[in-house]
């Protein structure tokens, strides 16, 4: 059975590191990015740990296995992963039913990727409402962005 908690340990990180390089665009065929998806930003250590001291990040493990992943991206982080400051930007220029996005109460799903075993098995609903249950009391808001290119997240 999958439980969802926080991580808590640096070996958190890695187990969540680990899963992200088997799920990069080029750890996939091109047949796999199509069918199951693919994530974008590879983070490493010394990020993922600035993320952790900064917000929790939510993990689904089934003993000693880890399930999937949902990280948090604060705000104040956007300059920690180069790869996302033009999404950071984008947003700034956006409205949200007539409020600027920027001057919205929100944080950015940093990324969310659930093992291969583990598909279709509800872990993704079970991270986000995880997310829902840690944030909602301090944020109003979660964005995330997904690429047009990648159909299965879409």
């Amino acid at each position: 059975m999958v439980t969802i908690r926080e991580t808590k340990t640096p070996l958190d990180l890695s187990k969540i590191l680990a899963l992200q390089a088997k799920n990069t665009k080029p750890s996939l065929s091109k047949k796999e990015q199509q069918e199951q998806g693919y994530v974008t930003v590879q983070h490493t250590l010394a990020q993922l740990e600035k993320m952790s001291a900064t917000a929790t990040q939510i993990i689904a493990v089934e003993k000693n296995i880890l399930a999937g992943y949902a990280l948090v991206m604060p705000r104040s982080l956007k300059a920690t992963i180069p790869v996302l400051m033009p999404m950071f930007s984008l947003l700034d220029t956006l409205d949200y039913e007539n409020t600027a996005v920027k001057e919205l109460n929100y944080y950015v799903m940093g990324q969310i990727c659930v093992a291969k075993n583990y598909r279709r098995k509800g872990v993704f609903r079970q991270l986000y409402e995880a997310h829902r249950n840690a944030f909602s009391m301090t944020y109003n808001y979660c964005i995330t962005e997904v690429s047009s290119s990648n159909l299965r997240s879409m």
